[in-house]
């Protein structure tokens, strides 16, 4: 759903739109012409609601109403991240869905999962994406800007990895943050039948690959 110039108020009425039972696809608001003022009393608005994701990009307004396969993806992708970090001894700082802004550029975003990998940072570099609905914001050009080393993208079963190099993001085959990481086996594991098991199982086999990797 696309709408012209709106404010706090409309956006009340708006998010009944999307405030949905939506089992199978993300709920997508977008709006244009919007200030950066009316981008943060939004942001107020809403405070810390786990049902809204929202994404500045230069005027342009996006307010997602995520669905529960999107949550399902968001939290197995993180889990495996963590876990393999876990086993193979990489500190990280698990930031969530802080949200991530500049006023100077004109950006905003509120990753589904993102890191400092290594060490505490005041911008993550490692932040995950899953996209289950097309045709909203293009978000790579906003983590640029922002200034996130890695951005990863799952979307139809496939995962694609950026990482940004010269003020470029350009796409990679491995994750330059955890290079030992086999992101295949990683997106195999996104669809077992049962997360205990799945997670239980990639973190042993991730434990195991770490030791025969050192011998």
């Amino acid at each position: 759903m696309v709408v012209s110039s709106a404010n706090t108020q409309s956006f009340a009425k708006l998010i009944e739109y999307l405030n949905c039972d939506a089992l199978d696809s993300d709920r997508l608001l977008i709006s244009t012409d919007i200030s950066w003022n009316i981008y943060e009393n939004l942001l107020n608005y809403l405070g810390n609601s786990p049902y809204f994701k929202v994404i500045y990009h230069r005027g342009t307004l996006q307010i997602m109403s995520p669905s529960s396969r999107h949550e399902i993806y968001k939290k197995m992708l993180g889990m495996l991240v963590e876990n393999y970090c876990l086993e193979t001894g990489i500190r990280f700082y698990p930031l969530g869905s802080t949200t991530l802004k500049s006023q100077d550029k004109l950006k905003g975003i509120e990753p589904d999962q993102c890191y400092c990998i290594g060490s505490k940072k005041k911008i993550p570099n490692l932040a995950i994406e899953v996209v289950i609905t097309s045709g909203g914001i293009q978000t790579l050009e906003i983590y640029q800007g922002l200034g996130v080393s890695e951005v990863w993208f799952w979307q139809n079963g496939k995962l694609q990895v950026f990482f940004l190099e010269n003020s470029e993001s350009l796409q990679k085959n491995n994750s330059q943050l955890l290079p030992n990481l086999d992101l295949d086996l990683l997106v195999s594991y996104l669809d077992r039948d049962d997360p205990f098991d799945a997670i239980w199982d990639f973190k042993e086999r991730s434990k195991k690959e770490e030791e025969r990797r050192k011998k």
